[in-house]
């Protein structure tokens, strides 16, 4: 079912410049009492492996490890796309704690329940 206040964040690339966004969208979104989910798909899991997001900090942002989680420690549910896993060679890959690893098909009913789905 359709919910309306549900916001959708889709990370799809590991590039430094875009790994903000969705994070501080999300935040955002949790403090105006919507429900953001954020869903990490392809190349976006590159950011998701220990020490990986510690290493991105653009201006004078904290790093994306930080923004990461703070996300999480607001209640705010970040998914990782299994199948992007194997797609990158991954079979037991360590990602950073929190993170929850779904089927592709997760991502097909979030969008369809989600009230707007943004892509990055």
């Amino acid at each position: 079912m359709k919910n309306e206040n549900s916001i959708l964040y889709v990370q799809t690339s590991d590039a430094p410049e875009r790994q903000y966004s969705p994070l501080v969208l999300a935040q955002t979104a949790k403090a105006m009492d919507l429900e953001p989910i954020v869903y990490f798909l392809g190349m976006g899991l590159k950011v998701l492996r220990p020490g990986a997001a510690e290493e991105i900090q653009i201006g004078s942002f904290p790093t994306v490890r930080e923004m990461l989680d703070k996300t999480l420690a607001m209640g705010i549910t970040v998914y990782v796309c299994e199948a992007s896993k194997q797609m990158l060679g991954w079979d037991s890959v360590e990602l950073i704690d929190g993170v929850k690893v779904v089927g592709a098909g997760t991502l097909n009913d979030l969008a369809l329940d989600a009230g707007a789905t943004m892509w990055f």
